[in-house]
């Protein structure tokens, strides 16, 4: 039998994954979703594909040092949008099931120390940026401007996602400009795609919450599309697949890049035909298959970079 739960976690959380936790750390964990990384996953993918995309550009191997250090930039940094997003849906998570029990909402952790605890984990953030030349600096700051603009947008707009794509896929332009210094236009085309396909995905996630969400008053893709979310999410991964040829083609990639285009695509085709919008639980397993479908596609790009770079 497993042991009881702290009074601070409630059974029906995936945060009761940190029920081992000291009971001091255990808000700030959850905070920066420390037992979910798929957040984190999600938003490490475009940077790496920015970066095997310009290897596979200029015939070099990805860049084993900048992979690392947008490991970790990703990271901290998710666990800084987290943190920020909380400290604004504090209101509303007290109104949906599956967030009234964070640290926030249900008032174990002050806003204060929310917000001490964000400026943490961005500097942190900064000190990674640092790293890279001064375009890529410049060009990663920028991206406060949308993951700042994001958490207000759910009240404002049924397209939330489209804003947390921009955030999101940002990587795609940092992953680029950290190794040319630079941007090009298949940077962007991948840009492009990385929005599309985050769009796709959490419309996904946001299948858990429709019913909570249309009673406070929350926007979503999913609320927008609503009984033709299945086709609605098809034509995002469709565009998003699109993006992403037109970045290969622009790079003239070889053959290794485009079956990573290929098993992505598979990967997406197969999520499409899995959704079930009163399935909250499949929702939130397709989603979290999304790590897969982007290591499939880095895994082609970087193989591709690989070979076309040559013997060392």
């Amino acid at each position: 039998m497993s042991p009881s739960l702290p009074p601070d976690l409630p059974p029906d959380l995936p945060d009761a994954a940190l029920r081992r936790w000291p009971a001091s750390i255990r808000p700030y964990a959850q905070l920066a979703r420390v037992d979910r990384p798929i957040g984190w996953q999600l938003l490490l993918a475009p940077c790496w594909w920015g970066t095997a995309l310009v290897a596979d550009a200029v015939h070099r191997p990805p860049n084993l040092l900048h992979l690392a250090l947008f490991a970790v930039g990703a990271v901290v940094m998710r666990g800084a949008g987290s943190t920020g997003n909380d400290i604004v849906d504090r209101d509303l998570d007290r109104s949906v099931a599956r967030t009234r029990g964070r640290p926030l909402a249900s008032r174990r952790i002050s806003t204060r120390q929310a917000l001490a605890f964000l400026v943490a984990q961005a500097l942190v953030g900064l000190a990674v940026l640092l790293c890279f030349n001064r375009f890529t600096v410049g060009l990663g700051i920028a991206a406060l401007l949308p993951v700042a603009v994001y958490p207000f947008m759910k009240r404002i707009t049924n397209w939330p996602q489209a804003v947390l794509g921009l955030a999101f896929a940002w990587g795609a332009l940092v992953g680029w400009s950290g190794t040319a210094g630079s941007l090009a236009w298949p940077a962007l085309a991948l840009y492009a795609g990385a929005i599309l396909w985050t769009m796709g995905y959490d419309t996904i996630y946001a299948l858990q919450d429709i019913a909570d969400d249309a009673v406070v008053g929350i926007g979503s893709t999913a609320i927008q599309f609503g009984r033709h979310v299945r086709a609605g999410v098809a034509a995002l991964y469709a565009l998003a697949l699109a993006a992403c040829g037109s970045a290969l083609a622009g790079v003239s990639a070889g053959p290794w890049a485009w079956a990573g285009l290929l098993a992505f695509a598979a990967h997406l085709g197969w999520q499409v035909s899995r959704i079930r919008p009163d399935d909250g639980q499949r929702a939130l397993s397709l989603f979290r298959s999304n790590r897969d479908a982007g290591l499939l596609f880095f895994a082609g790009l970087a193989l591709q970079a690989w070979i076309s770079a040559g013997p060392v």
